[in-house]
């Protein structure tokens, strides 16, 4: 077992990046995650594994410096918040269009605008259908607790460099604050820059000589016709990435005949519900998608089929519900809930809803 300590969400990502072995962090300080970055600047890791980490001089700085760390094969990453995210979008598609291999974090604070510090799930469409322009993806995954905050950076990477694409870890400002107990992993070695070449020689920017050529990295292309083939690429890619990294949790769907599917906090929100629920004679079971992209619309589709209803509920005026909708194709009633602007709701609210909404109609 590996060591185990009481962290803030935030602070469990930096921790995390520390340990998987990250070449760089680049960020720029907003609530509610500034404690990733306040966390690294304590640690220290320049010292110990040779990290870099860097508070530039905003977001849009940030995404183009772990744009330049990518191109080099390195393992680099930043994080921030919804308005900070917002900024950083251009430089994720540039990343996508170039193929190239990074971890974003986006903590959600209610919007829109600058909005409130408080939590919110009202980014999913920028996350999970591009915030940026073109015909792209990112990988999406949506922790629900401390410890897969921890978890998820690992993964984030391993899937960044599976498919040569940026990653977004989808947090909240309930997840990034809230203290939990997490097992931390034990301390990853860095690449060498031998081990890059090695690995990324086919696309990396690790140099040139006589007997070998130098890579270029872009994402511009003039030619119509060649930039066509080159999405048709990217999308037989991420075709590979919905066939193979599709992930969920499944909570009391065995025999139910009402299901909730909620993401992140409100998916922790909604298992109190369930008990409720059940108290009171509903069989309630649970989908919390944990990849939003690839998102799980055949596992959802299969177990509503079993039900009378469906509720999504998010803290947010009603995004996932759209994905739930296509995946269940009108099958059985899908009905929204949700609070947004950085409100939270109660499990008992979220019961009131479903008795309303779906239960009761």
């Amino acid at each position: 077992m590996g060591e185990i300590k009481l962290m803030k969400g935030n602070e469990v990502i930096a921790e995390a990046a520390i340990r998987c072995g990250a070449d760089g962090y680049f960020g720029y300080p907003i609530t509610p995650q500034s404690e990733v970055m306040e966390t690294l600047m304590e640690r220290k890791p320049w010292e110990t594994t040779g990290m870099v980490v860097v508070q530039a001089e905003s977001e849009v700085s940030s995404i183009n410096m772990v744009y330049g760390g990518a191109a080099c094969g390195k393992r680099v990453m930043t994080s921030s918040s919804s308005p900070g995210i917002s900024l950083m979008c251009e430089g994720l598609t540039y990343l996508a269009g170039a193929e190239l291999p990074c971890v974003v974090v986006n903590v959600t604070r209610g919007g829109p605008g600058l909005g409130t510090i408080q939590p919110a799930q009202s980014d999913y469409y920028q996350a999970v259908k591009g915030g940026g322009h073109g015909d792209y993806k990112i990988i999406v995954l949506a922790p629900a607790s401390v410890q897969e905050m921890h978890d998820f950076v690992f993964d984030a990477f391993d899937l960044a460099f599976k498919y040569r694409n940026p990653v977004m870890i989808l947090s909240d400002g309930v997840i990034g604050q809230m203290m939990e107990k997490v097992e931390l992993a034990e301390q990853r070695p860095r690449w060498t820059d031998e081990e890059i070449k090695q690995m990324h020689d086919s696309w990396a920017c690790t140099g040139k000589s006589e007997s070998r050529k130098g890579n270029i990295v872009t994402s511009l292309e003039l030619d119509p016709y060649r930039q066509e083939q080159f999405n048709y690429k990217i999308f037989e890619k991420y075709a590979r990435c919905e066939a193979e990294e599709v992930r969920y949790e499944e909570y009391m769907c065995e025999d139910a005949d009402y299901l909730l599917v909620a993401f992140g906090s409100s998916a922790r929100i909604c298992k109190k519900t369930i008990e409720i629920a059940r108290e009171n004679g509903y069989k309630v079971g649970l989908i919390r998608p944990i990849t939003l992209w690839p998102f799980p619309s055949k596992k959802i589709a299969e177990v509503a089929a079993k039900t009378k209803g469906v509720l999504v509920a998010e803290l947010n005026m009603g995004q996932m519900v759209d994905d739930v909708r296509l995946a269940i194709n009108g099958a059985v009633p899908v009905e929204h809930y949700g609070r947004t602007g950085g409100a939270v709701y109660s499990p008992e609210e979220v019961y009131e809803a479903l008795l309303n909404k779906i239960v009761k109609k």
